[in-house]
């Protein structure tokens, strides 16, 4: 048995996926960081010393079918497990439309990346998943998805969040009888590209619930939408 941990960041070549990224090499996992475009992922971690040397790229656009298959296909030819999946690549269209606003072609477009990536991305990892012996899957959601307290901002990206909760509710219950855990994780207002300058919280503080998911969090616990470590509403 491999006794590597192996965990795999999609869209992490910046903001939280790569502030992940850098942590979960600290905690000594072997790291695949994949992306659409793997110069920005290099660039991005080219400073990393020592790091490096668990540091793995895969090209990877979560909205092509066709490539998510082919690039599990890479994965497999040089790992026999998956531990962590951590489907973070997502896209923000619509935070100036509302509603009545917003074309159906951005709402498809972002359903497309933030709801349907992560369910191509886990099907076609799922063989390495299944081989892990406490596989962890965590979609990176968004209190915007949140059907209690949603309000009117960027309806496409909340809808493709409520849309990745419920993903992530289909898939526990699909997959919590084999031992592999799908947890949803509101990282908060984070200052990063997408979160913009008027964020508060910090890049490790996004990160946390999910790197407390992977690392600490009972394999028990799945089907849940978490933010600071905590349960909340769906």
């Amino acid at each position: 048995m491999n006794s590597r941990r192996i965990a795999l960041v999609t869209g992490g070549n910046r903001g939280i996926g790569l502030q992940l990224v850098r942590e979960f090499l600290e905690r000594g996992f072997e790291v695949v960081l994949s992306c659409r475009n793997l110069e920005q992922g290099r660039e991005a971690t080219q400073q990393w010393g020592s790091l490096l040397k668990r540091l793995n790229f895969l090209e990877l656009d979560v909205a092509d079918s066709k490539q998510v298959v082919q690039a599990a296909a890479q994965f497999g030819e040089r790992f026999e497990c998956l531990d962590v999946l951590v489907n973070n690549a997502g896209i923000l269209l619509d935070a100036s439309e509302s509603i009545l606003s917003v074309s159906e072609e951005v709402i498809e477009q972002t359903i497309d990346t933030n709801s349907l990536g992560p369910l191509r991305v886990t099907k076609s990892f799922l063989p390495y998943l299944r081989k892990s012996q406490a596989a962890r899957v965590i979609n990176v959601s968004s209190l915007a998805g949140q059907l209690s307290t949603m309000g009117n901002w960027a309806p496409a990206y909340s809808i493709s969040k409520s849309t990745l909760n419920a993903v992530t509710c289909l898939l526990s219950n699909e997959l919590s009888p084999e031992g592999i855990s799908v947890n949803a994780v509101s990282p908060g207002w984070i200052k990063t590209e997408m979160g913009g300058e008027g964020a508060t919280g910090t890049l490790e503080e996004g990160a946390d619930t999910i790197l407390w998911l992977a690392t600490e969090a009972s394999p028990d616990l799945t089907g849940q939408f978490l933010r600071d470590r905590e349960r909340t509403d769906w």
